[in-house]
């Protein structure tokens, strides 16, 4: 299983550095042959969103297949469907004086993400930056369960992934 770490600092708003330190695991080995520099993707993604919302800390990332998200989605969230993405924050208060705050998992099913970036007409890795974001904001406690909480989260990914040249993912052209 190849891993990748990357620990880039990226300059927040403030004067302070945002670090992002990123570990991945490829478990489908798709994730490389659709999207080549799968790290390349991962970091640009999750350095803008941790850059616009100011957050340093750790992400473990688990790029993988429909059968494992399957598995993960019915033991977590009792679906028994494959999806495409998976967020699991963890709790602050676990991360060791002094250590660097760990912000939880991601986890993304390469076929349901494929598929999906398919329908909606979109290369595969600007859906999958996309969906690293939103899954990003889920770790740092942002939800859509509301019509005002799902508003607010689609603008916040709107306003991270532009700089990215990414159009608005909920806007028509999506």
């Amino acid at each position: 299983m190849p891993m990748t770490q990357t620990g880039c600092p990226a300059e927040a708003m403030s004067d302070l550095p945002v670090i992002l330190t990123i570990d991945i695991r490829i478990e489908d080995d798709a994730w490389r042959e659709a999207l080549g520099d799968v790290e390349a993707v991962v970091q640009q993604a999750l350095e803008a969103a941790a850059q616009a919302k100011g957050v340093s800390g750790a992400v473990d990332l688990l790029l993988t297949h429909d059968a494992d998200m399957q598995s993960l989605n019915a033991q977590w969230r009792d679906k028994d469907a494959p999806t495409d993405v998976l967020s699991f924050p963890a709790d602050p208060d676990d991360t060791p004086p002094g250590a660097q705050r760990f912000l939880g998992d991601l986890a993304l099913g390469f076929g349901v993400t494929q598929g999906d970036a398919t329908k909606l007409e979109r290369a595969l890795d600007l859906h999958v930056m996309h969906l690293l974001v939103h899954g990003f904001l889920h770790l740092l406690g942002h939800d859509h369960m509301s019509p005002a909480e799902a508003s607010e989260m689609e603008g916040l990914e709107a306003q991270i992934l532009m700089p990215l040249g990414l159009p608005d993912p909920y806007g028509d052209a999506a």
